[in-house]
């Protein structure tokens, strides 16, 4: 099941798969699309949803587990850095001090979760729409793994983690992670 590898969206787009500029341009270009995805809000019940962990996912998943994981890396050090990259800053804070509040789990679970799908599109997941909106149900567990791990331990375990920082997100999870099954093998349809 993992043993075979297949080019990524990004290599067949670009016909010369080894240029750093085009890494360069590739990541650039992603930390920006998560900057944007971060900060704009999409009217949804019960909270507004914003399409970052789409973007996270499908970015791993379009660049595989190394372009994708740096590219998420690259956004990462940007927030840390004091840019006002994330969602709710600068209103909120920034930088560490913004990363070590209660949803900073999440942002740390975007590496991991997009070098994981990034990993599966290599092994073919992201050509079907089974594997991958299965590739995107586990890149989202990874998200919420991180991110309930720290919303409990810094605000304790003894408050409705659940309630605060999963449940309110799942329905929009759900269209996310339906909306990249479609989207993801089609385009590799239109990519042959």
């Amino acid at each position: 099941m993992f043993s075979s590898t297949y080019p990524v969206l990004a290599d067949q787009a670009f016909s010369d798969r080894t240029t750093a500029l085009r890494n360069v341009v590739l990541a650039i270009a992603g930390s920006l699309a998560l900057w944007l995805s971060a900060k704009l809000q999409v009217p949804f019940y019960p909270v507004p949803m914003t399409m970052q962990t789409f973007v996270v996912l499908v970015i791993g998943t379009a660049f595989g587990w190394r372009l994708g994981a740096a590219t998420v890396a690259l956004y990462l050090a940007e927030g840390a850095l004091g840019l006002p990259v994330f969602a709710g800053t600068p209103e909120k804070g920034i930088g560490l001090a913004y990363m070590a509040g209660p949803t900073g789990g999440y942002l740390l679970g975007y590496l991991p979760a997009a070098a994981l799908c990034g990993f599966l599109a290599k092994r073919g997941w992201d050509r079907r729409i089974a594997t991958m909106a299965l590739s995107m149900l586990l890149g989202t567990v990874v998200i919420y793994a991180f991110g309930l791990s720290w919303l409990g331990t810094v605000v304790g375990w003894d408050k409705p983690i659940l309630a605060w920082g999963l449940t309110p997100f799942i329905l929009g999870d759900l269209r996310k992670l339906a909306l990249a099954a479609a989207v993801l093998p089609l385009a590799w349809k239109s990519a042959i």
